[in-house]
């Protein structure tokens, strides 16, 4: 007897229709699965044979012969196991074929128990797309899917509650659609308890403000990872797409929490310095999203950047150009979007201490070459604000009145989204870090004073095509803080400023 039951399987951040088909068949008892199975898809035939018989059904004891289609594209992962068990029960006349409407999607335990996959959004999507009227999924991923309009969704526990859903014994509850709630509240550490560091503050509002790359070059003990690590905290609140698009990756990479199943916060990424080009950029034989992807929407800091091995750093070049990243496999290729802040800290020397006002630098001038020459000048090109963070001062240290809250600079930030969006919302673009070429000549619009201030800082510091463009997107950022249309004299000095670290330091040597 043969049955088909509709399933869905996942590649990158896509997910696709699958088929499974069951024949059973006289011959010798046996059980084969067909259509390009991996380890994992293989070793449902145990997982399955055990939930059926732990649940008093029978085995059929005959030849069985499951299908995958279509049988040219690699399945992956456990998510196949209840379709391939409803399929069985199908063809050996055990339940009837459920409508050509529904999915199925879920991992079995030994005793039925139905436990969670992974990329059950990116496969909810696709079953939408795709006319499937009402998706089965594991408990467990259920409010996932149950973001997906139009899509009834079913959250199973056990093969046994499934069952007798099906057969009309005890209904099941679909679930509401997921609604999306905006996160208003401020979360994580306070910028309220950074003392001092007045012009480092002014750079982090301002690449939140637009979305731009940060560079923080001091001391040791300055406060460059306190400072990052309080990014998060006035970062505006995510849109429904932005979340969406974040929960898929999380969803595909296994990092989704149970309980939250909706990424409603910005990521906030920060991968060790010893991190391979790989675990950056994504990879593996099933590509797998990396950090800068994990970091889509959000911020991925770069503590100690000339402690990253070169390649590593090499590998962000095109994604913080691009804001996407593609990998090539053997398994094929697989694009995630990497839309995201850079934010990175370093010293200015081995020691540390190069340019301290009372600490003497105790490295040469070529131990210093080469520690800041291990970033390469496109990486700096690409990082919008260089900014420098100084030793606090005693008195600001002791001073009791803390600085200006997140609040406080998130609602100026949320201010100057909302300008950017406004504004950008016919050019596919959310913020002003993502203006194309095109977009600049269109809304960054400088006075004549302005043009001529750029003119002459171009040329005295020898700036590239992109260095320019960066600035002129920082000044839009900067003229969309101060409520300004048109970007004037102030506004591109002050973004001007940010670009001194190409001469102050050896980068350009």
């Amino acid at each position: 007897m043969y049955a088909r039951v509709n399933s869905f399987g996942v590649f990158a951040l896509d997910g696709f229709a699958v088929t499974v088909e069951a024949d059973i068949s006289g011959g010798l008892p046996g059980f084969e699965i067909v259509g390009l199975p991996d380890s994992a898809v293989k070793e449902s035939r145990d997982r399955v044979r055990s939930a059926i018989k732990n649940n008093h059904l029978a085995w059929p004891v005959s030849r069985i012969t499951v299908n995958l289609a279509p049988a040219d594209l690699r399945k992956s992962g456990p998510v196949y196991d209840l379709p391939v068990l409803l399929a069985l029960l199908c063809a050996s006349g055990q339940l009837e074929t459920p409508p050509s409407s529904c999915a199925f999607l879920g991992e079995l335990a030994l005793d039925g128990t139905v436990r969670g996959v992974n990329g059950t959004l990116s496969m909810a999507t696709a079953a939408a797309q795709c006319g499937i009227k009402t998706l089965y999924v594991p408990t467990a991923n259920a409010r996932e899917a149950a973001l997906v309009p139009g899509l009834q969704v079913f959250g199973v526990k056990s093969v046994s509650s499934l069952l007798d859903h099906l057969s009309g014994k005890v209904p099941l509850t679909p679930l509401p659609h997921t609604q999306f709630e905006e996160q208003t509240d401020v979360f994580g550490p306070d910028f309220a308890d950074v003392h001092g560091q007045a012009e480092a503050r002014r750079a982090m509002e301002i690449a939140a403000a637009g979305g731009h790359n940060l560079l923080l070059v001091g001391p040791p003990g300055t406060g460059k990872s306190m400072l990052a690590k309080r990014l998060p905290s006035i970062l505006p609140p995510m849109t429904e797409a932005e979340a969406i698009e974040t929960t898929k990756i999380y969803s595909v990479a296994g990092l989704l929490g149970r309980e939250e199943q909706l990424c409603r916060t910005r990521p906030f990424r920060s991968p060790h310095h010893s991190v391979s080009p790989r675990g950056l950029s994504g990879g593996g034989s099933i590509p797998k999203p990396g950090e800068i992807s994990l970091a889509h929407n959000g911020v991925l800091f770069l503590d100690e950047l000339p402690e990253f091995k070169r390649d590593a750093l090499e590998v962000l070049r095109q994604p913080m150009e691009d804001g996407q990243v593609t990998v090539s496999r053997v398994a094929g290729s697989a694009t995630f979007p990497c839309r995201t802040m850079v934010v990175a800290a370093m010293n200015p020397c081995p020691c540390g201490y190069y340019g301290h006002p009372t600490k003497a630098c105790s490295c040469t001038a070529s131990a210093i070459d080469r520690y800041l020459q291990k970033i390469s000048g496109p990486l700096l090109d690409r990082i919008d604000l260089h900014v420098e963070v100084p030793p606090v001062e005693y008195a600001e240290i002791r001073s009791e009145q803390g600085g200006e809250s997140s609040s406080s600079i998130r609602s100026r930030v949320v201010a100057a989204r909302a300008l950017q969006l406004k504004r950008y919302r016919f050019d596919g673009i959310t913020c002003n870090a993502q203006l194309t070429s095109e977009l600049l000549r269109r809304y960054c619009t400088l006075t004549d004073s302005a043009d001529r201030l750029l003119a002459a800082a171009f040329t005295r510091m020898g700036l590239s095509a992109r260095a320019y463009d960066r600035i002129l997107k920082v000044g839009r950022t900067i003229a969309d803080l101060s409520g300004s249309e048109q970007i004037d004299i102030s506004h591109i000095s002050e973004a001007i400023q940010y670009r001194s670290l190409d001469r102050k330091y050896h980068f350009a040597r």
